[in-house]
């Protein structure tokens, strides 16, 4: 019986990761086709198939230059350089993103309960909130995929 439930469980967990946002609504809707043909494979991956990248590999987990961070998919602004802070988890982390620019939604892949964190306007997953943050500020810790994010420098 123990055997069958934890199969049970591993199978919601799974499907429960791949599921997809098609059904809310974004402001940028495309196809998966479509999708494909503008991500390289690894952003396809992270952004619309709820991947993560490996600690400490991606581009901007130790980058602090001032400027500003958007959706790689779309552009959407989501983060500034001034919330961004050095969580040591190895990804890129801030305290808060801009108001309006993600959509938090619960996933329970994996066996675990988070709060996944996605463009408000394409849907594209960007990585997982936390409440193990700066407490001086927000206590929040969003923790970020590089590779769903594109930096714009200050000017």
């Amino acid at each position: 019986m123990k055997k069958i439930l934890f199969l049970i469980l591993v199978i919601q967990s799974c499907q429960s990761q791949t599921k997809k946002s098609e059904d809310m609504n974004f402001d940028i809707k495309k196809t998966d086709a479509e999708w494909k043909a503008e991500l390289s494979d690894e952003e396809y991956r992270v952004l619309r198939e709820k991947g993560t990248e490996r600690a400490f590999t991606g581009k901007y987990w130790d980058s602090f230059e001032k400027g500003k961070y958007v959706c790689a998919a779309c552009g959407n602004e989501l983060f500034t350089s001034d919330t961004k802070f050095d969580s040591h988890c190895g990804w890129p982390s801030f305290d808060q993103a801009i108001k309006g620019s993600v959509i938090y939604k619960e996933d329970l892949s994996f066996g675990m309960v988070r709060t996944e964190v996605m463009c408000a306007k394409c849907g594209s997953h960007l990585g997982h909130v936390f409440d193990d943050g700066p407490r001086e500020t927000t206590g929040k810790r969003f923790c970020t995929n590089s590779v769903s994010i594109k930096f714009i420098p200050e000017k």
